[in-house]
């Protein structure tokens, strides 16, 4: 009877465990659910893209209509976008700059002339938010000095301005990628002719390495079968005599027909 009790006592036991872990595994699932549950939710929410409105955009292109761009044929050594914007700030709000480096063949020879290895720039564009502060800008900075103390480097610089009347900052991003794109195309065509070039010299040297071993050859013949080497084996050629015939009996044919 003991037996059966502690037997039976056992099986509740292993019972109860097995519930137990069951219960443990359930509550497990549960968390794994919810824990992907919430990430779903943050992903969804980061995932949101927020829509521009029709009176947003419009207001932009407003705002984009009445810019002003103004031009600078010519930018002074040791001057960047920071300075410029800095100077020109003084007279109106300033959105967007642009300005041309110089080539790196220019920079590659000033360098090997002593120059300066700075950046320099050769033009650029300048964006006002109003028309009128860029013509205005233009209008009166253009052959005017850019700094009138004494101490400073640009003392002695002068503004070469232009306010372009119905030119829009897509024009020049058009005009920026075409340069790009003419210039890629250039590197193309180049890279293709040196290519050809290299291909030619590459043959050309071949062939004469070709034709000094078959010089060789004949040397080393040559020097085998006892002659000279520089002497040069000429053949004959049996010809046959041309026919004249019997002149004595054609000429009096000749003089017997004339007569």
């Amino acid at each position: 009877m003991k037996r059966r009790r502690n037997e039976s006592i056992d099986a509740a036991e292993e019972d109860g465990v097995s519930v137990g872990s069951q219960n443990t595994a359930n509550d497990k699932e549960e968390q794994l659910d919810k824990n992907d549950d919430t990430s779903n939710t943050k992903n969804k929410s980061k995932k949101k893209v927020r829509k521009l409105k029709l009176t947003a955009t419009e207001d932009f292109n407003a705002k984009l209509k009445k810019r002003g761009i103004l031009y600078l044929s010519r930018i002074p050594p040791r001057m960047g976008p920071a300075k410029v914007k800095t100077l020109l700030s003084d007279f109106g709000a300033i959105t967007r700059i642009y300005l041309v480096e110089e080539d790196k063949t220019v920079r590659k020879k000033r360098r090997k002339m002593g120059g300066s290895g700075g950046k320099r720039y050769t033009e650029g564009w300048v964006e006002f938010e109003s028309k009128k502060v860029a013509k205005l800008v233009g209008e009166t900075l253009n052959m005017s000095k850019i700094t009138n103390h004494k101490g400073s480097i640009h003392y002695d610089d002068i503004w070469n301005v232009k306010y372009l009347r119905g030119f829009k900052w897509s024009h020049l991003t058009e005009k920026v990628a075409y340069e790009r794109r003419v210039r890629e195309q250039k590197l193309k065509v180049e890279m293709m002719e040196v290519r050809r070039e290299n291909a030619a010299y590459v043959a050309q040297v071949e062939a004469g390495k070709k034709m000094d071993y078959i010089e060789e050859r004949r040397k080393k013949s040559g020097k085998d079968s006892g002659g000279g080497g520089d002497q040069v084996t000429k053949r004959k050629v049996k010809q046959k005599k041309a026919y004249d015939g019997d002149n004595n009996r054609t000429k009096s044919a000749i003089l017997g027909s004339l007569v």
